[in-house]
């Protein structure tokens, strides 16, 4: 089923941004996501670059405060934006912390109870997502990019290297690097997967590189003001990680930047 919903649209750089809601079969769930359709797809099928949100947002956050639409209207890319969860699945526990279960899916496919009924936010990204976009807008699936900030950066890194045959292009703004060594990363996973870490690891980007390059560079924005590099980002593990294994990496430190 790939009925989707028109909620509201307005006119943006000569093209449109549309928030719309769908039935998930893979969340079990109403989901949520944002749309900008540049100029370009008026008159064809464009490329199309997701854009995975971090801990606690929704697909408004980066519609409506990156403004990233001015540089998708001159390239011609269709921006996509889904939720970061899926709401109001009535799971225990779902909306207790503000970085597990509501706005924390973290893109993983849970096995755990409660969560394995609807928070399946990996298949849903890799699977279920593009099949809609393909069905219901004008885009050119041959040309997908992915990219995402914090725990999306983390969700982004993930549903790349696992799918390299799949998008032409994967970055990040201050990704979760190493999610199997920081506090972040530990409780999301052991809460969705379970005490076996070698579960974790497919969901880990530091680990899935010694095994799962892809053939051109990943970039890596990272800001060195951010409060939680140290803590929760760790951008070491993984330059490291892809040094020992030949990936390419376009690590970027910004001086002065935050999170």
């Amino acid at each position: 089923m790939n009925n989707i919903t028109l909620k509201s649209q307005a006119a943006c750089f000569g093209g449109t941004v549309g928030f719309y809601e769908h039935d998930s079969l893979v969340c079990k769930s109403t989901m949520q996501l944002a749309v900008y359709l540049p100029p370009q797809a008026q008159s064809g099928a464009v490329p199309v670059l997701y854009f995975l949100s971090g801990l606690t947002c929704t697909p408004e956050n980066f519609i409506t405060k990156a403004g990233a639409q001015q540089f998708a209207a001159q390239h011609g890319l269709m921006l996509v934006v889904p939720d970061t969860s899926p709401r109001n699945t009535t799971t225990r526990n779902e909306d207790l912390d503000w970085d597990l279960g509501t706005g924390a899916g973290f893109y993983v496919d849970a096995t755990e109870p409660p969560w394995a009924n609807n928070y399946q936010m990996y298949s849903y990204i890799v699977e279920e997502l593009p099949d809609l976009i393909a069905t219901n807008f004008p885009a050119n699936m041959k040309r997908q990019g992915i990219f995402g900030h914090s725990m999306g950066g983390h969700g982004a890194l993930v549903c790349g290297l696992r799918n390299p045959d799949m998008y032409r292009s994967i970055s990040a703004f201050a990704p979760i690097g190493a999610p199997m060594s920081c506090a972040w990363g530990q409780k999301a996973l052991r809460s969705y997967l379970g005490e076996d870490q070698a579960q974790w690891a497919v969901y880990d980007a530091s680990e899935l590189v010694k095994n799962q390059q892809v053939p051109f560079p990943i970039l890596i924005d990272q800001g060195a003001a951010d409060v939680f590099l140290v803590d929760q980002l760790q951008p070491e593990i993984l330059v490291a990680a892809c040094e020992g294994a030949g990936q390419q990496l376009d690590f970027r430190m910004r001086e002065g930047y935050d999170h």
